[in-house]
């Protein structure tokens, strides 16, 4: 099956603050996920069913690239920032449809 790739404004605006060496990181991880979405860990959302997430080190810090499968779209997200502990989750997912 193929997925289509959006991207919300959010996680736009969180990749353009990024130096190279992450957005070159982030973009490796898309790749996986186009190639297969459901290889990553399911996150539990009250929104959304097909939550998931991917492990990132940005600037030494643990984040996660939230990223959401709506039948044939992938929608990614967000870039969450670990130490929250997913409290901001629901939030940014609302922001999308």
């Amino acid at each position: 099956m193929t997925f289509e790739l959006v991207a919300s404004g959010t996680f736009i605006k969180q990749i353009e603050e990024l130096g190279p060496k992450f957005k070159k990181q982030i973009v490796k991880k898309i790749d996986l996920i186009k190639q297969n979405p459901f290889r990553f860990k399911a996150v539990h959302s009250k929104l959304y069913s097909r939550v998931f997430r991917v492990r990132l080190s940005i600037e030494g810090n643990e984040t996660r690239l939230i990223y959401v499968v709506l039948g044939s779209k992938i929608v990614l997200v967000c870039l969450l920032d670990r130490n929250n502990e997913y409290r901001d989750l629901e939030h940014y997912l609302s922001k999308i449809q």
